[in-house]
C-alpha cells in the first residue's frame, strides 16, 4: 500500500527531513512517487485525491498474516494491512453486520468520534487489538490519521519527499528508494494525526520523541521516534462532539 499527501495535509514532523538535509533536489517529488508504485505494481487499485495526493493498494507480495483492503465510504478513504483479533465484539460495539472488514470497523470507529463522542482518538484506538496499521483520508474535513499496533507487527514506514510530502507505505524499499534517508518505521503503538501530530495510544500523556543517530563522521545517519516515559504532558483537552479532532490539544509538562 501507498499513501502520499501534500504538506499542507499532512504536516509531518520536522525531525524526518534531517537526515536528508541537503539533498532535497535528490528526492522525489510525489507525482514521481506514484508514477514509480505504478510501474512497480501496475494491478494496484489507485485514488487519486485532489492536488495530487494518492492513495494506492496492491495485492502483490501480500502475507497471509497482514492481508491488505481498501475501503471508501462518504468520501472517507481507509487503507488496512493485518488483521484485529477482535472484530467480532467491534463489530457487536458499533452496530455492524458480520460481512464488515477491519477497514470498516476502522472507519466506523472514525465516524463516531468524529460526529458524537466526546473523547480523544486514543481510547478509540486502544480497543483494537491484533497485528495492523492503517491510514485513512477524509476528503470532506482533510483529516489524515494513521496507526499502528503496539508491537509493530504490521510494516509501516514514512517519509517525506522531495517536495515535503509525506509517503506512507508497508514497503520500506519504495519509501527509501523515494525519500532517501527521511524515512523511519512508524512508531508502533502510536498514532498520527495533522492537526494533533503523533502521540502514544497507550500513553496518550508522555511524549513521542524523536532521536536522532549520527554516524562515525557525525552526520546525521537516521531518526526514530519512540515514547518518553519520562517526560509527562500536563493533559489532554477532551472535545465535545461539535468539535473536530484537530482540536485536541497537548501540552508539554515542564
Amino acid at each position: 500500500m501507498l499513501a502520499i499527501f501534500e504538506n499542507m495535509i499532512a504536516k509531518p514532523p520536522e525531525e524526518l527531513r534531517l537526515p536528508s538535509v541537503g539533498l532535497k533536489s535528490s528526492l522525489k517529488t510525489r507525482q514521481e512517487v506514484a508514477e514509480i508504485y505504478r510501474s512497480l505494481r501496475p494491478e494496484s487499485v489507485v485514488y487519486n485525491l485532489a492536488n495530487g495526493n494518492f492513495m494506492a493498494l496492491s495485492h502483490e507480495d501480500e502475507s497471509p498474516l497482514h492481508p491488505r483492503c481498501i475501503f471508501v465510504m462518504e468520501d472517507i478513504f481507509c487503507i488496512f494491512t493485518g488483521a484485529l483479533e477482535n472484530t467480532c465484539d467491534l463489530r457487536r460495539y458499533y452496530g455492524l453486520s458480520r460481512q464488515a472488514t477491519d477497514a470498516v470497523v476502522v472507519v466506523e470507529a472514525y465516524k463516531v468520534l468524529r460526529d458524537r463522542a466526546p473523547s480523544p482518538p486514543d481510547q478509540v484506538i486502544r480497543d483494537l487489538q491484533g497485528k495492523f496499521a492503517f491510514l485513512l483520508f477524509d476528503a470532506k474535513s482533510g483529516t489524515l490519521f494513521a496507526a499502528r499496533d503496539r508491537e509493530g507487527s504490521a510494516g509501516f514506514q514514512w517519509g517525506l519527499a522531495g517536495d515535503g510530502s509525506l509517503v506512507c507505505s508497508d514497503d520500506s524499499n519504495i519509501v527509501r528508494e523515494t525519500c532517501g534517508k527521511s524515512c523511519a518505521p512508524f512508531p508502533p503503538g502510536c498514532i498520527f494525526m495533522n492537526g494533533t501530530g503523533l502521540m502514544s495510544f497507550d500513553h496518550p500523556l508522555h511524549k513521542v520523541r524523536a532521536i536522532v543517530r549520527e554516524d562515525d563522521d557525525g552526520n546525521i545517519s537516521d531518526v526514530i521516534f519512540q515514547v518518553d516515559l519520562y517526560t509527562r504532558l500536563h493533559s489532554i483537552r477532551r472535545t465535545g462532539s461539535t468539535a473536530n479532532w484537530s482540536d485536541v490539544a497537548l501540552v508539554e509538562g515542564d
